[in-house]
């Protein structure tokens, strides 16, 4: 195997030991939020254990959803 590749003409003293810092700090960052997520949503289930339904009221009456959609500018 050509080593030439891993040393990148005299380069790769520095752009190694750089991408094993930035693979360990993007795996480090992804543990605490997994470990961080995994937390909220225990908070949130404990919360919210059943769905909450609401009932919401119509803000426009029927007879008049026809007078506004029907294109007619209101002059």
């Amino acid at each position: 195997m050509n080593l030439d590749f891993f040393n990148l003409n005299g380069y790769g003293q520095f752009v190694w030991p750089a991408f094993i810092f930035t693979f360990l700090s993007c795996f480090f960052l992804y543990l605490r939020t997994k470990k961080a997520l995994k937390k909220q949503e225990k908070i949130f289930l404990s919360e919210f254990k059943q769905s909450r339904v609401i009932k919401t009221k119509v803000a426009i009456p029927k007879e008049n959803t026809a007078k506004i959609l029907s294109g007619n500018p209101v002059l």
